[in-house]
């Protein structure tokens, strides 16, 4: 992917980790390189089903650049190092198999909700942040 072109993220929206971790990414992304839709959204279903994924299971943060989807750690370690800066070095985790890496991501998505509550509905971005998503 080019560095300035834009990668669309898609996470559950009523998740606490989930809605941090986008709070997190709008913070450090002052040039907007990141766009975002809830995997809830009629627009994040309507992505899933054309990557032929469930849209049921809303397990896994997802990244599409272009005609390509990346879930779970191959998804969250592209978004940190589209980020730039230190959080690069993360990248580092690669050398871990898919597999591996992917086992521990499952554990934290299963216990999400235990962990780090739950909303009743999906964020609602504010005047400022409502360009930097889709369908909100």
């Amino acid at each position: 992917m080019e560095p300035n072109k834009t990668l669309l993220i898609l996470f559950d929206g009523v998740c606490n980790l989930c809605n941090g971790f986008v709070k997190f990414l709008i913070k450090r992304d002052p040039a907007g390189k990141f766009r975002f839709a809830s995997l809830q959204s009629d627009f994040g279903r309507s992505q899933l089903i054309r990557f032929n994924l469930n849209p049921d299971l809303l397990h896994s943060v997802i990244v599409i650049e272009g005609d390509n989807v990346l879930q779970r750690s191959d998804a969250a370690l592209r978004i940190v190092t589209q980020l730039g800066g230190p959080w690069k070095i993360l990248n580092a985790l690669k050398i871990f198999p898919r597999f591996l890496r992917d086992a521990l991501y499952n554990v934290v998505a299963r216990n999400r909700y235990k962990v780090f509550g739950k909303r009743d509905s999906c964020m609602i971005p504010t005047p400022e942040l409502k360009a930097r998503f889709i369908e909100p």
